[in-house]
C-alpha cells in the first residue's frame, strides 16, 4: 500500500509522486553537455528524491557515484588527507551498487591519497576512458568549508585542463544542497565562522565559477500534481476532482514539494479521505498548527538572522515593496531558504522584480509569528474574549462586520496619539492580532501578495465557504478614498465577489474627523468602510 510521504527519498514503489520526468530531461540535457553545476534548493524541497530519480534515469549511460555529505563528522573536513580518505571511500562504496566491475571499484581505494594533487591524479587515472558522474547530496552539511573549497578549486582545475584535452576529469559534476557554493560566504557569516574581510573575499570568490545555470523549476505545477493524484484515485477510487484538488493546493503551496504532499497524506490520514476544496482547507489547519522541520527551520531563521526577519517583516506585515535585486545578501538569504519569490522579474537573469511571499501557507506562519513577537499586538489581541467570539461567530457564520466595528471601538480605547508612530506602519499587525483569536482553528488569512501589476489586496480571510477580503489603507486625503475604492472593486472583480471591506487608519488631528462604519455602494459592489 503506497502512501503520501513527507520524512525522507521517496521510491515510486512504495510512495505517490508526482511524474517529474520533464524536470529529469532538462537536468540529464546539463549532464550530456558534460557540465558541471549545483541544485540549490531549500529545506525540503525534493532535493534528494530528485538526485535519485535522476541517477536511475542516467545509470545506462553513464557510471554514477552518488555520494553525500550527510552524518559526515566535521572531522573528516578537518584537513585535506583526511578529507581525501573520506572522498575515495564514499565513491568506493557508492560504486557497490552499480555495475561498475568489482575491481574498477576497489581501484579508487588507492593508498598514499594525502593532499588534492594527489587525489587530482587518482580522479585522472579513475576517469580516463569512463563517463563518471560524481553526484554529491547535502554538500553544505560540513561547518568547515575551507577544505571543501580547497577541493572545488581542483575541480575546477580539472575541468579546464580537460576543456583544453590536457586531463581526465568527471564527465559532470552535480552538487546538492541549500546553499550554493557561491553563497557559503553567507553561510560562514550567519554561522559566525569567519569575519575577517580577506577570508571572506577568498571565500566568495570560491574557484566554481565554472557551474552552469540550474534554471529547472523544482516546484510542482497543477499539472505535475495532478499526476501525484491520478495514481492515488486509481488505487483508491475516491471520486474526486482532480484538476480542481490540483489548483486548489498549488493555491496554498505555489506547489513547495514537502507541503503539496504533506496536504495530501493529512487528507489521506488523519481527514478520512476528504478530498474536497474544503478538505484542503482542513488539512492546511492542521499543517499551520503542527511542528515541523520546515517551520522549525522558518523561526530558527527569524529569530537568528535579524536582516531576514526584518526584511520578511516589512514585505509582509508593512506592505512595503521589496525590489527582487539577487545581488543583495538579505534577498539572497531569503530567496535560498524558499522565503520568497520573484514577481514580475523581465530582466535577463532575473535579477529584478519585486519580492512576494512564496507560498500562502508561509505568509499564514510569519504572520502568526510576527504576530506572537509584537507586544502592541499581544495588547489588541488580548482584548478578544469568549463573549465577543459568541457575538462575531454564530452557526458557524463569521460576521466580518461586526468584526471590524468591534476592532474600531477597541482600538480607540488602547492606543493614543503616543502610539501614533507605531499605528502608522503596524495598523496591518494590529488588525491581524484582533483577527487572530476569532478565526483561529477554524479559519485562516492570507495576504494577497501576487496580481498581474503587482497591486496588493491586503488581508483575505477565509472561513468555512466564506471568503472576505479587506483592504487597509492609511488616509490620505478624497483622492486617494477614491483610488482605494477603485483597486478594492478591481480586486472583488477578480475575485467574482459582490462584498468587501475598506478599513482606514485616519491619523489627522483634526477635532472634527470622522469616524464611521457603514456600508457604501460603489457601482454594482458593496463596501463596508470603516475608518479609525
Amino acid at each position: 500500500m503506497r502512501r503520501f510521504n513527507v520524512t525522507g527519498l521517496c521510491v515510486p514503489e512504495e510512495d505517490y509522486m508526482v511524474d517529474i520526468s520533464g524536470k529529469l530531461e532538462q537536468i540529464i540535457k546539463l549532464i550530456d553537455g558534460r557540465s558541471y553545476f549545483t541544485i540549490n534548493r531549500a529545506r525540503q524541497y525534493g532535493k534528494t528524491t530528485t538526485l535519485a530519480c535522476l541517477e536511475k534515469a542516467i545509470r545506462d549511460r553513464y557510471l554514477v557515484t552518488s555520494i553525500s555529505f550527510e552524518g559526515i563528522d566535521d572531522e573528516s573536513f578537518g584537513s585535506p588527507a583526511v578529507f581525501c580518505r573520506m572522498f575515495v571511500e564514499l565513491i568506493h562504496d557508492s560504486l557497490k551498487f552499480t555495475d561498475a566491475p568489482p575491481e574498477y571499484r576497489e581501484s579508487w581505494l588507492a593508498d598514499g591519497i594525502s593532499n588534492f594533487r594527489e587525489l587530482g591524479r587518482h580522479i585522472t587515472k579513475m576517469c580516463q576512458n569512463r563517463k563518471v558522474v560524481l553526484m554529491i547530496d547535502e554538500v553544505d552539511k560540513t561547518s568547515n568549508n575551507q577544505v571543501f573549497l580547497h577541493f572545488l578549486g581542483m575541480l575546477r582545475e580539472k575541468f579546464l585542463l580537460r576543456k583544453n584535452k590536457k586531463d581526465y576529469t568527471f564527465h559532470s559534476v552535480i552538487l546538492v544542497g541549500v546553499y550554493d557554493i557561491k553563497n557559503i560566504k553567507l553561510k560562514m557569516i550567519n554561522a559566525g565562522l569567519s569575519n575577517n574581510p580577506v577570508d571572506i573575499g577568498r571565500i566568495y570568490n570560491s574557484p566554481w565559477n565554472i557551474a552552469a545555470n540550474f534554471n529547472v523549476d523544482m516546484s510542482f505545477d497543477p499539472l505535475e500534481i495532478a499526476t501525484m493524484l491520478s495514481e492515488y484515485e486509481t488505487d483508491h477510487k475516491t471520486g474526486m476532482d482532480i484538476d480542481l484538488i490540483s489548483a486548489e493546493i498549488h493555491n496554498y503551496t505555489s506547489g513547495y514539494p514537502f507541503l503539496v504532499s504533506r496536504i495530501c497524506s493529512c487528507i489521506d490520514e488523519e481527514l478520512a479521505g476528504n478530498w474536497t476544496r474544503d478538505g484542503v482547507q482542513e488539512a492546511v489547519k492542521v499543517i499551520l498548527e503542527e511542528e515541523n522541520v520546515l517551520f522549525d527551520d522558518l523561526e530558527k531563521n527569524l529569530e537568528n538572522n535579524k536582516e531576514v526577519y526584518n526584511f520578511l517583516y516589512s514585505l509582509l506585515i508593512v506592505g512595503e515593496k521589496k525590489s527582487f535585486t539577487i545581488g543583495v545578501p538579505v534577498v539572497k538569504w531569503c530567496s535560498m531558504f524558499g522565503y520568497i519569490d520573484r514577481c514580475n522579474g523581465n530582466s535577463a537573469g532575473g535579477q529584478t522584480g519585486y519580492a512576494v511571499i512564496a507560498n500562502k501557507i508561509f505568509e499564514i506562519r510569519m504572520g502568526n509569528y510576527f504576530i506572537t513577537k509584537d507586544e502592541n499586538a499581544s495588547r489588541m489581541e488580548s482584548e478578544v474574549g469568549h463573549g465577543l467570539y459568541n457575538d462575531i461567530v454564530k452557526e458557524k457564520k463569521f460576521n466580518m462586520e461586526l468584526c471590524l466595528a468591534k476592532f474600531a471601538e477597541h482600538y480607540r480605547e488602547i492606543f493614543t496619539e503616543a502610539d501614533q508612530p507605531f499605528l502608522e506602519r503596524h495598523g496591518r499587525l494590529l488588525f491581524l492580532s484582533y483577527l487572530r483569536p476569532l478565526i483561529n482553528g477554524k479559519g485562516f488569512f492570507h495576504i494577497e501578495s501576487q496580481f498581474t501589476d503587482l497591486r496588493r489586496m491586503d488581508i483575505v480571510v477565509d472561513f468555512g465557504s466564506d471568503q472576505f477580503i479587506i483592504e487597509l489603507k492609511l488616509w490620505k486625503g478624497e483622492a486617494a478614498k477614491d483610488k482605494a475604492y477603485e483597486q478594492l472593486l478591481a480586486y472583488l472583480e477578480a475575485k467574482n465577489t459582490a462584498k468587501g471591506y475598506l478599513l482606514t487608519f485616519d491619523f489627522r488631528k483634526e477635532k472634527n474627523k470622522e469616524y464611521k462604519a457603514e456600508w457604501v455602494k460603489v457601482g454594482d459592489k458593496q463596501i463596508f468602510e470603516v475608518i479609525v
